[in-house]
């Protein structure tokens, strides 16, 4: 007798996707990969229509049409609200007898920790966190940018290098020597041609990310404006890290804080270094490591606890991709 579905896992990013189906028992049938999942820009059909493909195509190589469950991380389900309305349009596509939707920073967190316990911060293109405790209990943010009060992620961290620098060229602001660093990296002579490119679009939008890493190069070079950017960075995630903990009443407990995303899991020195000394000042029990393990973990492992799985079938799970 083969082996029966039982899971189909979803890890939905704004840039790709990650799909598996697994057995009760925590083997994986099989994986699919497909693009980003963006409901805000293509609106919810079409972005479920475009997960459709992926699911299929995870569903013909593992030989089913449907799964008990599905446990779906995505992006863009920053709300309640939209959670719910993500799940209803993944339930009208049959692939699973129930269906429960996350937002994908919940994927980070659970694949980071043995159990659904701790703490995670994200801070890739933007910023977000979310805690967990085996009894159910959550806490999250909106995450909605500067709208509700987020501050940083790679393309706020651009933006805000590229301020100093337009402020210390024209004389508004401290000398910096982003106003050097940044328009350098696109071989651009000042800070005003490079704001005209961006403008005029001859430099296209998507490549303003690149300012992060200069950024970082800058700060570690010593330049204090760039430092006290990367410092800013370093408090807000701690903030986060700590409402969190305090919301669920972690702060005293030993608990594990997942650091993940492009900006985190980077290690630059002294973002890195800044996190670890705020964290043992405000949260002496906590934990930080930076999470390594794929995200799509994280959906099966969800998905394997809502159905009450068998002792040993997370660790399979872990163990195969992990390998």
């Amino acid at each position: 007798m083969g082996l029966t579905a039982h899971v189909l896992a979803v890890d939905a990013g704004n840039s790709k996707t990650d799909v598996a189906v697994v057995t009760a028992g925590g083997e994986v049938l099989a994986t699919a990969r497909g693009g980003g999942f963006r409901p805000p820009a293509v609106g919810v059909e079409r972005a479920v229509d475009a997960l459709a493909d992926t699911v299929a195509r995870a569903f013909a190589a593992a030989g089913v049409t449907s799964v008990d469950h599905v446990s779906a991380c995505l992006a863009n389900a920053d709300l309640p609200v939209e959670e719910e309305q993500l799940a209803a349009a993944l339930h009208a596509r049959a692939w699973g007898g129930s269906v429960e939707v996350r937002n994908d920073t919940f994927a980070i967190l659970r694949a980071g920790v043995s159990e659904p316990r701790g703490v995670a911060v994200v801070c890739g293109a933007g910023i977000n966190c979310v805690g967990m405790r085996p009894d159910g209990r959550t806490a999250r943010f909106p995450a909605l940018g500067r709208l509700s009060g987020d501050w940083g992620g790679g393309w706020g961290l651009a933006e805000e290098a590229l301020w100093h620098a337009a402020r210390a060229e024209d004389g508004r602001g401290e000398p910096t020597e982003l106003a050097r660093t940044l328009p350098a990296h696109f071989g651009l002579g000042s800070v005003h041609a490079l704001v005209e490119a961006l403008h005029l679009r001859h430099i296209e939008p998507a490549r303003r990310h690149e300012m992060t890493p200069v950024l970082f190069a800058t700060a570690e070079d010593g330049d204090p404006p760039a430092r006290s950017i990367v410092d800013r960075q370093a408090d807000e995630v701690v903030a986060m890290a700590t409402v969190a903990l305090t919301r669920l009443d972690l702060l005293a407990e030993e608990t594990p804080v997942l650091l993940g995303g492009s900006v985190l899991a980077a290690r630059h020195p002294r973002l890195d270094t800044r996190v670890r000394e705020l964290l043992a000042a405000r949260a002496p029990r906590a934990v930080p490591q930076v999470v390594t393990a794929r995200p799509v973990l994280g959906a099966v492992l969800l998905g394997l606890d809502r159905t009450g799985a068998p002792e040993g079938a997370r660790d399979r799970a872990r163990a195969y991709f992990a390998g």
